[in-house]
């Protein structure tokens, strides 16, 4: 595989949640394992999980901008709050008459 036929949804991961991936692989997906190897509660583990597959998620709806993409990772990634992200992108879909 060339890094064309690279998925673009892997290209919008950063380094840390590669390596969450890799390690969820390595340790066969168990929720359990990943907790002691990073030390913290299950609970942080399926939280961390959970935005995982929502990047990918927004990733995979190519409908929008990778503007309203990128504020809806903001907000995953809890850098803005939810309605922060609401806010910005109705204000953009506003500006492009949507």
């Amino acid at each position: 595989m060339n890094k064309d036929e690279i998925p673009e949804w892997i290209l919008t991961l950063d380094k840390e949640d590669i390596q969450f991936i890799k390690n969820f692989l390595l340790e066969s997906g168990s929720l359990k394992s990943i907790a002691k190897l990073y030390d913290v509660s299950y609970p942080t583990v399926r939280v961390r999980l959970d935005n995982l597959i929502n990047k990918v998620r927004l990733s995979d709806q190519n409908e929008h901008s990778h503007l309203i993409s990128y504020i809806k990772s903001l907000a995953i990634d809890e850098v803005i709050s939810l309605d922060e992200a609401k806010k910005l992108i109705n204000l953009y879909k506003e500006e492009k008459g949507e």
